[in-house]
């Protein structure tokens, strides 16, 4: 829904720019990145469950086999040791056995979804160690979710308050960031412009948050086709003050909502 609206607005917005088989192509991609987003998180959430149910099993059979342990080594000392209490303790001892087999399965299975889940490309490797100082200094995050990475930039380190022009600091920032997407393969890059829910200002140049979220990306566009990335798999999208990440509520959290989101997705077969 996120995605379609975007679209919807730039589409609005740059009438001509974008086609109708394009809008339907990224619709479609942010689709059915979601929904494997989706499945990966409800089959992970299954996984554990299973773990923890067979977890909880074989605690009760640890018990059990304790107390048969220790009845029949009671019965032994007395020689009135039951063909039957062995037979069960024989029993409980095969069950477990398989149930360790089982959780040692799950658990392996577990922690190789989680691995895969967290592993990062080469992209976000080099992104990381270009851009570690900024991160560090909580001016830049970075995520990789299932071969969907997410450089988020605050828009201060980008423009100056209301400007759509990008400063000094921004575009030192936007080379390094070109420099790790120059050799990017397979991959479509789009840029994301929000803005918190403070309205536009009635005399300037822009009508509202549309407007301004999606000039801001155009020009963070511009920076990257400039330094070097191949225009081709470059795109913008606006989305004024409608994906929030934090309630609008203080000056904290809207400086939070004003950001830029450079997002790397796998090329659809279309492209």
């Amino acid at each position: 829904m996120r995605s379609m609206l975007a679209l919807a607005t730039l589409a609005t917005l740059a009438t001509g720019c974008v086609s109708q088989s394009k809008y339907n192509e990224l619709a479609s991609e942010n689709e059915n990145l979601d929904s494997r987003l989706k499945e990966e998180k409800d089959a992970r959430q299954a996984l554990e469950a299973k773990v923890k149910e067979l977890e909880e099993k074989l605690a009760a059979l640890e018990r059990d086999k304790e107390a048969l342990t220790s009845r029949l080594t009671t019965a032994e000392s007395r020689l009135t040791a039951s063909a039957a209490e062995r037979y069960a303790l024989e029993q409980k001892n095969i069950e477990l056995t398989a149930l360790n087999d089982e959780l040692a399965k799950s658990t392996r299975k577990l922690a190789e979804a989680k691995e895969a889940l967290e592993k990062k490309s080469a992209e976000y490797e080099n992104l990381a160690q270009s851009l570690k100082q900024e991160i560090s200094e909580g001016k830049i995050q970075l995520s990789e979710l299932q071969g969907r990475m997410t450089v988020q930039l605050k828009d201060k380190i980008l423009f100056a308050s209301g400007s759509t022009r990008v400063n000094k600091e921004g575009q030192d920032a936007l080379v390094k960031i070109a420099d790790a997407l120059k050799t990017v393969q397979g991959r479509i890059i789009r840029v994301e412009g929000h803005t918190d829910d403070v309205p536009t200002p009635k005399d300037g140049p822009f009508p509202s948050n549309w407007e301004l979220s999606l000039a801001r990306a155009m020009a963070v566009v511009r920076a990257l086709q400039d330094a070097g990335v191949d225009p081709t798999v470059l795109s913008a999208a606006g989305y004024g003050q409608y994906q929030p990440i934090a309630p609008n509520d203080s000056d904290k959290n809207r400086s939070l909502n004003r950001r830029i989101e450079i997002v790397l997705a796998p090329k659809s077969g279309g492209r």
